[in-house]
């Protein structure tokens, strides 16, 4: 952090001595700056300068037109000496600013924040943006591969490109993304893991039948996850005041989109036989992903996820909805992610058509 205070110091300091000695008021530099940045005049009276270089577009408003002019002749100058400076920032520095500065403000931030630590202690974060290579990605590729399966390879390639993305285009640290033409890891292929009928009732015998229990009530999040298609943090995040007759009103999902979850006569079931309290099933995200683990490895059951119940929900619900229905109760903008979680048998296709 500390290098960013420096870099930016020094561009200060150089360009303030530019600004002084070629200040954009001066008769000479008018044309010269106002060619560079351009200047506007709004409708209520103020000035918007922009300034754009290689791919880089800066905009700020100002209330006088030589303020417009200093702002536009000092980005001009940011944007064109800045290279020789940044080209010496590591990169675990841009991971740390674009955690502080954008992941933090996302609601679903946790996982990305982590992502962006570990990426940060590898040895790619101690490179300098001006050194990095597409080989050094492509190292670092096949160095995790052989640690975590494709699918966590990917992600990780995603939120690196990202963070490139920022730094290019936002904060004009770089003139082009180092990840260009890296060959990415084929996705894995969906998890269609189902629970079978015996494993049901193992679970049920390894949570208990009483709901004031903690793991009474995870296990009945799961059979009404399955019902509804709902992820274990919009669970936990349902209110009373969210049920509404036959839906429950999701105002903070996964991707940012609020929708409306239809409740079968079963879920509605699975909900009156829990304990009255504002918070429906009184459990934490973190409470449900603990809990599960400790009743399924009670049962026996091996391989099988909280989150497995949305397929589980997608497939059930698939012979009964249209694709575009099944794609709003489960909060899909893109209908192909559905793929990854029906689940239909050959033989159920088969009685469809009958």
């Amino acid at each position: 952090m500390l290098f960013f205070k420096e870099a930016d110091m020094f561009l200060r300091s150089d360009a303030a001595q530019f600004l002084a000695t070629d200040s954009p008021d001066s008769p000479q530099a008018t044309t010269q700056r106002e060619d560079m940045a351009s200047i506007s005049k709004m409708e209520n009276g103020k000035f918007r300068a922009q300034v754009y270089r290689d791919g880089v577009r800066k905009s700020k408003v100002f209330a006088t037109r030589k303020e417009a002019k200093q702002w536009g002749a000092r980005q001009e100058y940011l944007l064109e000496n800045a290279p020789e400076v940044n080209s010496r920032i590591p990169f675990g520095d841009i991971l740390d600013r674009y955690g502080r500065e954008k992941s933090s403000k996302k609601k679903g931030a946790r996982p990305e924040i982590i992502r962006i630590e570990r990426i940060r202690r590898d040895r790619l974060a101690k490179v300098a943006l001006g050194d990095l290579r597409v080989t050094d990605f492509a190292e670092w590729r096949d160095k995790r591969l052989t640690e975590v399966k494709s699918s966590s390879v990917r992600r990780e390639l995603e939120q690196m490109s990202a963070v490139l993305r920022i730094a290019r285009t936002e904060w004009a640290l770089m003139s082009s993304n180092p990840l260009e033409g890296l060959k990415w890891p084929s996705d894995s292929p969906p998890r269609d893991r189902i629970a079978t009928q015996k494993e049901i009732e193992a679970l049920r015998i390894s949570a208990g039948s009483d709901l004031f229990t903690l793991t009474g009530r995870t296990f009945q999040a799961w059979l009404f996850a399955i019902e509804t298609g709902m992820r274990a943090g919009e669970i936990a995040g349902l209110r009373s005041k969210h049920i509404d007759g036959v839906r429950a009103h999701l105002s903070e999902t996964k991707n940012g989109d609020a929708r409306d979850v239809p409740l079968s006569k079963e879920a509605l079931r699975l909900l009156s036989g829990l304990p009255e309290s504002d918070a429906v099933f009184n459990l934490s995200s973190s409470q449900i992903s603990s809990l599960w683990r400790k009743l399924r490895d009670r049962a026996g059951v091996k391989d099988l996820t909280f989150h497995d119940s949305r397929h589980m929900a997608v497939s059930r619900m698939a012979r009964k909805l249209h694709v575009l229905d099944l794609a709003r109760v489960i909060g899909h903008r893109d209908i192909k992610m559905l793929m990854r979680y029906y689940n239909t048998s050959v033989e159920d296709l088969a009685s469809q058509l009958d």
